[in-house]
């Protein structure tokens, strides 16, 4: 990468671009970034690394999860205080059932930009741009706010900062305290059956503490009680932003983005010829790459090469997005062709965007039965290879929305409308992310504890 500058995507063909109407202006606000201080710093993105080459070795398991689109109107301490209790929750009861470390990374702080089907959308005969998120574009559906305007990078760049630092505060500031465990349960989930199931485990884990303590071990002198780490990450879509928050470590002189701890590139860009491919493969974070039914085996070993040429552990982590009636047609070709190169990967599942539907009320809804189901497959696959299946991507909320149908707090179609509040596609609710994480558990519990069939057996 001896040709790599921050800005050498900009001579590649690009995809998923606003069309900023003022180039002037975008410039100016970019020139302006450049300036701003890191969101965050390179020494914590290879901590992250480090925790993320544990995972591709099976020594731990990666938890990604977070809004599907940040917002601007719903920045406030609530709403992220209420993620990051349903997350700490989904973490304890994988640490409990895996009997693993559970690296943590949350889609926030960051998570602004979105990849768009079309350019456009047409409502009542209405055509205007398609939202793209609230750092280019706003949601109303009108003219004036759907024009890409460059001050909103300020804007999403603000808030980020915010967020961070108050997730910091409660990881760092006894908030995530394991003897506080009972008190991250929102009221809403009391008397279902996630609550009760979760309740057993802190229980459990309560027990442990008390016999911890009689040792002398308690959250005053071990920090692992009383603090968690805590990363953030977002699809790099938007490049001017993230460029002009690139900065060169002072250490290793190696080039970070400072948006994000770990970012990844989507399924729509992720051609080896463009930009965005161009961008990730010089700077030096953790990075994620979605795979979707399209990705061919020879185009995903290309991009490998590309992206991680040292095959590094902990660099790239493959989150793959089939749906659930497409991940044992098109998962196990993928695992073949990385295992037959014997490249370093994290192989982690989205069962959320393969999983999208249109439910008879009109609503985009994800039943939470095929969330489920592609789950199962993506782990009973990579125990038939002999392959680590090691994390999920999930967009989640802890807020008690009703956007995807199913689960143990059955929502039904019917219901949608009560509490869709969703910026862009379903998330699942703080009780269906908790039932969702004792289903992983129970698999990571399998995966441990039954024998994989060699590679070679296949």
């Amino acid at each position: 990468m001896h040709n790599w500058t921050p800005d050498s995507w900009r001579s590649k063909d690009i995809r998923q671009v606003p069309a900023y109407p003022d180039k002037a202006e975008l410039a100016a606000v970019e020139e302006r970034l450049s300036n701003f201080p890191p969101l965050v710093f390179a020494g914590e993105t290879r901590g992250l690394k480090d925790q993320l080459a544990d995972v591709a070795k099976g020594k731990a398991f990666l938890l990604q999860g977070g809004d599907c689109a940040e917002s601007f109107a719903e920045h406030h301490a609530d709403h992220i205080r209420d993620f990051f209790r349903v997350f700490l929750q989904m973490a304890v009861v994988l640490t409990h059932g895996g009997s693993k470390p559970v690296v943590k990374v949350g889609r926030v702080a960051g998570q602004f930009a979105k990849p768009r089907s079309s350019d456009n959308e047409t409502i009542d005969g209405v055509t205007l741009p398609s939202y793209r998120g609230d750092i280019i574009n706003d949601i109303e559906f009108n003219e004036a706010s759907r024009v890409p305007d460059p001050q909103r990078m300020i804007m999403a760049y603000r808030q980020s900062a915010a967020t961070l630092n108050l997730i910091r505060a409660f990881a760092s500031g006894g908030y995530a305290n394991l003897e506080r465990n009972h008190d991250w349960t929102m009221e809403f989930i009391k008397g279902t059956n996630s609550y009760e199931k979760y309740e057993g485990v802190a229980q459990k884990i309560d027990d442990a503490i008390d016999f911890m303590r009689a040792l002398g071990i308690n959250a005053d002198n071990t920090p692992q009680l009383r603090e968690t780490k805590f990363y953030t990450s977002h699809e790099a879509l938007l490049l001017g932003y993230e460029q002009s928050l690139t900065r060169r470590d002072s250490i290793t002189n190696d080039w970070y983005a400072t948006s994000g701890h770990m970012l990844w590139i989507g399924d729509r860009t992720r051609d080896i010829n463009e930009a965005h491919v161009e961008y990730f493969a010089g700077i030096k974070n953790p990075i994620g790459m979605k795979c979707g039914p399209t990705m061919e085996a020879d185009d995903l070993l290309r991009l490998i090469d590309k992206l991680n040429p040292e095959d590094e552990a902990g660099r790239l982590t493959l989150i793959t997005r089939f749906g659930s009636d497409k991940v044992e047609e098109h998962l196990p070709r993928l695992i073949e062709a990385v295992e037959k190169e014997g490249r370093t990967v994290v192989w982690s599942c989205d069962p959320m965007h393969g999983n999208v539907v249109k439910a008879s009320t009109g609503y985009k809804t994800r039943p939470f039965d095929r969330i489920l189901s592609e789950v199962k497959s993506f782990f009973e696959i990579h125990r038939q290879m002999g392959t680590y299946a090691g994390g999920v991507h999930v967009e989640m909320t802890g807020k008690d929305v009703t956007e995807c149908v199913g689960g143990a707090s059955a929502v039904t179609e019917a219901e949608l409308s009560s509490r869709y509040h969703t910026y862009c596609d379903p998330r699942l609710n703080a009780s269906q992310s908790i039932e969702l994480a004792f289903l992983v558990a129970e698999e990571m519990k399998t995966q441990r504890t039954e024998r994989p069939r060699e590679l070679a057996a296949i």
